[in-house]
């Protein structure tokens, strides 16, 4: 089993497109972009730590959880309303997470922070709100899809684009 995170996907919200200037030219194309490539790189026995902002209609989350590979797991975000917390298809849903993958202890929440629990013993703060427009502190990488392909990206992945020292 390998651990993915993401955020950031904003399923059927037009308004991204926009925002943050990706490159479709419909909400179909980039709702199925996302999907093509989050099952492309993630199989059904894998983990994935949504790091918030789901989708615009929570109530197409159910079919939408169950076409995406893999348990996934919800730390909810700005955009996400209570409706998108319910939604069958989670493995867990919370606003806040600690966890520890592969040796590293990580710090997981939608927003970025500006210190976080561990951070001086070498915890990895991963987050997602910004769209790749922040510039990260030491052991902290946004793990949105905006940054990285559209697709959910593992914790080794991370570290060899810039290792957490």
């Amino acid at each position: 089993m390998t651990v993915f995170f993401t955020a950031d996907t904003h399923f059927g919200d037009h308004r991204t497109i926009n925002i943050q200037r990706r490159p479709f030219d419909s909400v179909a194309a980039m709702d199925a972009c996302l999907i093509e490539r989050w099952n492309a790189v993630v199989a059904p026995d894998d983990s994935v730590w949504h790091l918030g902002d789901v989708t615009r209609r929570p109530a197409d989350l159910p079919g939408l959880l169950a076409r995406l590979h893999g348990s996934k797991h919800l730390l909810r975000g700005n955009n996400d309303p209570d409706a998108t917390a319910v939604a069958t298809g989670w493995a867990s849903v919370r606003d806040y997470a600690e966890i520890a993958v592969d040796g590293h202890a990580l710090v997981l929440c939608h927003y970025p922070f500006r210190s976080w629990h561990g951070q001086h013993k070498r915890a990895i703060n991963l987050h997602g709100h910004s769209h790749g427009r922040l510039k990260p502190l030491l052991r902290q990488f946004d793990v949105g899809v905006d940054v990285h392909g559209f697709a959910p990206v593992t914790l080794a992945t991370l570290l060899a684009t810039r290792p957490a020292r």
